[in-house]
This record gives structure tokens, C-alpha cells and sequence, in this order.
């Protein structure tokens, strides 16, 4: 097994690559090479991308025809979206999957030129931006400059981010941020009348713009209001995102849609658009203990990899250093909690001093930034405080600060510590790290687009540079704004330049619901995917977690690669067929998926950087300062959670 780099040029040439076998040794190679699909979208991207992990090289296997010019009709195309006369195919200018920050900032720009969909899991609300925490960060003070946000980020990304992007983010966030205020969007403003900007770990300035402690709440509401009252944008909740629906012309992949299943009604709901953003979020809950809500379970990624979309840095996935410790609250939850819950960053910020549980203050002696250094380093430190004193938490204290101004700042984090009776301005905050963001994702250019036709991706599951090898706190919900903007108009060329076909809905087979199943095997089914679910989480907790070796890695890939065949076995032994869905299963094959890419990745890095620290390789490389590719691997001999389901092989 082979893989080849990202800087592949349209046409014949000379190509300096590097080779990776299955194991992550690497070595270079120069080779001719002719025309391959992955076109002029990645010159720009591939200046940061000249690495690869363990795939295969390129081959793609898809439907082969163009799609037919039948749709060019606008206003045909409207009334027919907007009637939904076929209650399981509906036809849209643009389908949006998340309604998050990104998804919901795209679907009101675009909703201009066309018809949306959003698309979303659960609840409209029910996303990583809810839960956002900290703020947005923004150059919005005289003090500040863009420059010095462009440092600090790079800084904190470990010299891996891509400059255009931090250049391009940077500079247009202070007007992404003014849109959200012109929206309706409240954010705290101090006594003199301005924005009250505070400051967060790796930040040289206070610069990160809040509503107290639950910004993403707040952005989130304002953001809803406004696509509620949008009589073009239509929001489709309880819909699972199964399989984007892509064919391929010439050397063209084109994306065209997404099947989705109803869970309340269990009807596969079929989207044709003419253009797609992915905007499903992150993977948090591969580990078992993540800040991210239930609905993060790497669909986004999983379905962009299985529709031959490039895939980047997925070894880099921050834990967030303080998740609030269930095990030493005053108080225990009766039951586990589907995510932790997030104690901000700000906290550090604002002056909270990290203890381990002999009320040592242990920071300074890993940094000279102590509490404010980067996440990465606060949560390998506290890892290595948790080993050495074999605990289950340190402490987080901000009780030295005035009352009124810890209750100003942190009201949610305040009362909900409080229902387990912890008073924060009294007593200090029992922390974790927990699997916080995944800084890899689907490979995106500066507008957003990926190596597949008509799809888009921002927020969370896109990959675009910013970040390189560690996130800077509070630039995620800034990220996906920039982004959300930046796909736009990329996104209005594709709609307007294409056409659909009425008829396109026929071009691939239907997901099933599992009916013909009886009760008793599908509930054997769903309880073996839940346990097995436990099982994989605690794989990737105990071999791919904060350090991590070789060793470790290599049997983590081995125990997920038995695991998985276990259970299509499983499955396929009670009569399940490869195109049946619910939403247990295809979460596991998605759990699955981003799993090994996270593995792979992390193979084939051999050294340390930012939040991949490995034990075999414990300093930074300047030859490994390259991003890490993952290119689409064949369909054939590939695993179940790895194909697409319209594209499935027949079991016997």
C-alpha cells in the first residue's frame, strides 16, 4: 500500500513525492505522472500539503455519465423545490448539512440567489457552536494588529498553518464580526461603552469578543432568528446525513446531493442541489470523554472521505486541558453525561491557577507562559501531573477573584457547578482534559472548495490551514465565519453555471430502512453496536490520546481493524444488508471511518508537533513541517464504514 503527495499537477511533469508504506516509513521518490482527477484546486492548497499518510493511490470507481442539462429553468427549479410534490426527493439550489455557525452564516448569504436546505442532525441548536464558550477572536482594538494575531497563531499552530489562510482569516474577521452585531448578535461591552475584549491562552493581546460564557448560545440565537424569518431558506431537523450523492464525468467528481434518513419518521429523504456545504462539525465523540454534544460523531469527514474528498492533518486533534471532572464534584451526576462540560478557557484567562491535588501549583515549571500558554502544552502537563500522582483530576481556582466579577464573567460555569455543589468563587474547579477539536479535516481551498465539484466545506470539519498542528483558542467560531463567506460566491458560480436533472433522483440506488428485519435481530444488533461503540472509544482514549508512541498506534490500528471486522460480521450474520440504515449503524461506520484516519495520520508523523506528541519522536523536524494528505483510498478490498452506500458491493 502506497500513497503519493498532494502536489500533483494537472498534466504530465516531473513530481517529487513522497512515498508512505502501511506502517508510516517514508522516503522520497521522483516519478513521472499524467493527468489525475485532483485538478487545479489544490495548486494553491498543495504549497502547504506535500505530505502524505497511509492510503492508497488514487482510484476512483463512480457512475460515468454527465448529468444531463434538462434543469435550466430557475423558476422551474424554485416551484419544484418549494412544492415538495415527491415527499422523498426534494430539489434544491443549495443543500447545507449543519446548522451550526458555518452552515447557518453560508445559508443567509446564499439564500439570495436560491432556494436552501439546511439540513440537520437534531435540533437546529443542537451543535459545537452551542456550546462555544469563549468568543470569537477579532482584531478590534487600536492596540492590536492583524499582524499580531497572524503571529499568534501561527505560534500556537507550531509553524504548520498555512500563511494565506491565517492572513486571510485575521484580516476579514473583524467585519465577519461586526455582520454578527448588525444581525442582532449581544456581546458584553464594558464601562466606557465598547466591546469588552478578553484574552485567552497563546493570545498577546485582549482580543476575543464574548456573551460572558455562553457566546456560541448567543451567535446561535441570532443566527436562527434570522434563517427562521427567511422565506427561502428551509430547515430540515431530525435529518441523519447518510451519504453525499457524487458522480463522476471524465475526471470530474461532482457532488449532487445528500441522502438523509428522517429519524422521526424513518423515510430516506433524498436532497438534489446543484451546490453542497458541509458544515457538520467535528469528531469528538471517537473518544470517550469529549466536550462536544452527541450529534459529533464525524459524519461530515467520514462522507466527504467515501465521496473521494482529500482529506487532511487528522492527527491533530486538541483536548481541551479543563473539562470539569464529575469525579471530584462535591455532588456526583447520577447519571454519565452524554458530553463534558466545557470549563472555559477564559477562566485561565481571567487569572485561574491551575493546582494538582496536593495544591501545588504546577505550571511554571512546563512554561513560562504557566496558565496561558497553549492548550496543547497546559493539557500534556496536566496529563503528565494526572500520571505521576496517578489522580483523576487537578484543580482550576479563580476564587482569589472578586465574586461579582467571577459571576459576571462565568454564569453558566458558576451555576452549573453549583447544581453539584461547588461554589466557584469559594472553592477550585476539578478539571480533565477532554477531546475538545479536530484541527484536520476535509482539505479546503481559501474559498472553501474542495477536489470535489459543488462541494464546500467550513467550520469544524473542513481543513483550511488556520489552524496547522494546534488550534488558537477562540479562532474556530472566527474560522467558520471567515470561511462560511468565503464559499459563497464559489457556490453561486457552481449553482448558476450547472443543471440538474429532474430525473437525477434515479441515478443511484436508495438507502433502506431495516423493516424486513425482525425486532429481535435488530436489537441485537444496535445493543453489539453500542458496546462495540464503548469499545472503540476506549481504544482511541488509551493508544491515540494525548502522548502517544508508535507501539501504541500501531496496536490501536490492529484493535480497530479487529474490531470492525467483528462487527460487519456481526451484522451481516443477523441479516443485515450493506444499504440498510438507521442511525446507531451509520454513526458507527462514521465512528469507524475517522477513527483510522486519526490512526493513519498519526503514523506517518515522526515527530512531535503541536498536539501530536509521540514518544519515539519527541522534538520537531524542520523536513516534517508539511501537512498530512490522506487521498481517497480504492473502493475495492476497502471496509464497509470506507464506501459510499449507494456504491456498496452485493453480500451473498
Amino acid at each position: 500500500d502506497i500513497a503519493m503527495t498532494t502536489c500533483i499537477p494537472a498534466g504530465r511533469g516531473t513530481l517529487h513525492y513522497r512515498v508512505t508504506d502501511y506502517k508510516g516509513r517514508s522516503c522520497s521518490k521522483t516519478a513521472w505522472v499524467s493527468d489525475v482527477s485532483i485538478k487545479s484546486y489544490l495548486q494553491k492548497d498543495l504549497s502547504w500539503s506535500k505530505r502524505v499518510s497511509n492510503s492508497k493511490v488514487l482510484q476512483i470507481h463512480r457512475c460515468e455519465f454527465s448529468v444531463p442539462a434538462l434543469c435550466k429553468n430557475r423558476k422551474l427549479f424554485k416551484v419544484i423545490s418549494s412544492s415538495k410534490k415527491d415527499g422523498t426527493t426534494k430539489y434544491f439550489d443549495f443543500a447545507v448539512i449543519g446548522s451550526g455557525i458555518a452552515g447557518l452564516r453560508y445559508a443567509l448569504e446564499v439564500a439570495k440567489y436560491g432556494t436552501v436546505a439546511v439540513i440537520t442532525k437534531a435540533e437546529p441548536h443542537e451543535c459545537n457552536t452551542n456550546y462555544a464558550q469563549g468568543g470569537v477572536s477579532a482584531v478590534l482594538h487600536p492596540s492590536d494588529s492583524v499582524e499580531s494575531h497572524m503571529k499568534d497563531t501561527i505560534v500556537a499552530g507550531a509553524y504548520l498553518c498555512d500563511e494565506e489562510s491565517v492572513r486571510v482569516v485575521c484580516t476579514e474577521g473583524p467585519e465577519r464580526v461586526r455582520e454578527l452585531i448588525a444581525m442582532g448578535a449581544s456581546f458584553d461591552h464594558g464601562e466606557d461603552g465598547n466591546l469588552h475584549l478578553a484574552r485567552e491562552g497563546g493570545h498577546s493581546h485582549n482580543r476575543i469578543v464574548h456573551a460572558a460564557d455562553m457566546t456560541g448560545k448567543e451567535i446561535e440565537r441570532a443566527l436562527l432568528k434570522e434563517v427562521i424569518n427567511n422565506p427561502n431558506i428551509f430547515v430540515f431537523q431530525h435529518h441523519f446525513a447518510i451519504d453525499l450523492l457524487t458522480c463522476q464525468d471524465g475526471s470530474d467528481i461532482t457532488c449532487l446531493g445528500v441522502d438523509t434518513l428522517n429519524t422521526e419518521t424513518l423515510e430516506v429523504v433524498r436532497f438534489l442541489s446543484k451546490a453542497t456545504l458541509l458544515a457538520s462539525g467535528g469528531a469528538g465523540h471517537i473518544y470517550p470523554k469529549t466536550t462536544n454534544p452527541l450529534v459529533a460523531t464525524g459524519d461530515g469527514i467520514a462522507m466527504a472521505h467515501r465521496a473521494q474528498a482529500v482529506i487532511s492533518n487528522m492527527e491533530f486533534v486538541q483536548f481541551h486541558p479543563t473539562a470539569l471532572a464529575d469525579e471530584g464534584l462535591p455532588i456526583k451526576p447520577t447519571k454519565p453525561r452524554d458530553n463534558a462540560f466545557l470549563i472555559s478557557e477564559a477562566v485561565r484567562g481571567d487569572g485561574g491557577i491551575l493546582y494538582n491535588l496536593a495544591m501545588e501549583r504546577f505550571m511554571p515549571s512546563y512554561d513560562e507562559r504557566a496558565e496561558l500558554a497553549p492548550r496543547d502544552v497546559v493539557a500534556r502537563s496536566i496529563d503528565d501531573q494526572l500520571k505521576k500522582h496517578d489522580e483523576k483530576y487537578v484543580l482550576l481556582d479563580i476564587s482569589h477573584k472578586p465574586k461579582t466579577e467571577i459571576l459576571t464573567h462565568f454564569p453558566n460555569i458558576a451555576s452549573t457547578c453549583l447544581q453539584y455543589g461547588l461554589d466557584i468563587t469559594r472553592n477550585p474547579i476539578p478539571v480533565v482534559p477532554a477531546a475538545h477539536y479536530m484541527c484536520g479535516g476535509v482539505h479546503a481551498g481559501l474559498q472553501g472548495e474542495t477536489n470535489v465539484k459543488g462541494l464546500y466545506v467550513a467550520g469544524e470539519v473542513a481543513c483550511t490551514g488556520l489552524h496547522g498542528a494546534n488550534r488558537l483558542a477562540s479562532n474556530s467560531l472566527l474560522e467558520a465565519l471567515v470561511f462560511a463567506r468565503r464559499a459563497v460566491q464559489p457556490s453561486v458560480d457552481q449553482m448558476k453555471s450547472s443543471s440538474l436533472d429532474l430525473n437525477a433522483s434515479n441515478f443511484w440506488p436508495r438507502p433502506t430502512v431495516p423493516l424486513s428485519l425482525g425486532s429481535n435481530a435488530k436489537d441485537k444488533i444496535l445493543s453489539a453496536t453500542q458496546e462495540l461503540r464503548k469499545e472503540l472509544q476506549t481504544i482511541m482514549f488509551y493508544y491515540v490520546g494525548i502522548v502517544r508512541s508508535t507501539v501504541r498506534l500501531e496496536t490501536a490500528e490492529r484493535k480497530i481493524d479487529s474490531l470492525e471486522a467483528k462487527w460487519e460480521e456481526y451484522l451481516f450474520r443477523h441479516g443485515w444488508k450493506p444499504t440498510m440504515v438507521v442511525p446507531e449503524i451509520c454513526e458507527m461506520r462514521n465512528l469507524f471511518c475517522c477513527a483510522k484516519l486519526v490512526v493513519s495520520s498519526a503514523l506517518s508523523r515522526h515527530e512531535s508537533r503541536g498536539l501530536h506528541y509521540i514518544v519515539d519522536f519527541p522534538h520537531l523536524e524542520e523536513s516534517e513541517r508539511l501537512p498530512t494528505i490522506i487521498f481517497p483510498s480504492s473502493p475495492l478490498n476497502s471496509t464497509w464504514s470506507s464506501r459510499q452506500l449507494q456504491k456498496q458491493p452485493m453480500y451473498q
